[in-house]
């Protein structure tokens, strides 16, 4: 069993930057590809990014490539999501997942979700 707390969300003007923690406890933080997801209201759950259980290999949504990074230190069982030059459309419930493989993961079929952080830009 994981258990994953989101921390960082806010409010930010269009532009600017915010940093999103995930901090996991239970099995062995290393052992779990890791990646963030969106809900914006009215709209379903998207894949943000994942980043691989060394920290190897990352991947992207198209909307936040170039914007946002993903890394993890699995010293401190910790996942960020590092989301710059921020937009209105990113305003959305942001969620933290784990799972043994980033493809499922990926996919949204992590068994392991957080309970979600607020990131709302305004304009």
């Amino acid at each position: 069993q994981v258990r994953l707390v989101e921390s960082g969300g806010g409010l930010v003007q269009a532009g600017g930057s915010l940093r999103l923690s995930c901090l996991a406890s239970g099995r062995t933080f290393s052992g779990y590809a890791m990646g963030w997801f969106r809900q914006a209201p009215g709209k379903e759950r998207e894949f943000v990014a994942a980043i691989s259980r060394g920290g190897g290999r990352t991947v992207f949504a198209d909307s936040v490539k170039g914007r946002f990074s993903i890394s993890r230190d699995n010293a401190k069982n910790t996942v960020y999501l590092q989301m710059n030059s921020l937009k209105a459309e990113d305003t959305a419930v942001y969620y933290c997942a784990a799972d043994d493989l980033t493809s499922t993961l990926q996919a949204g079929r992590s068994d392991y979700w957080g309970q979600g952080t607020q990131v709302t830009v305004s304009l």
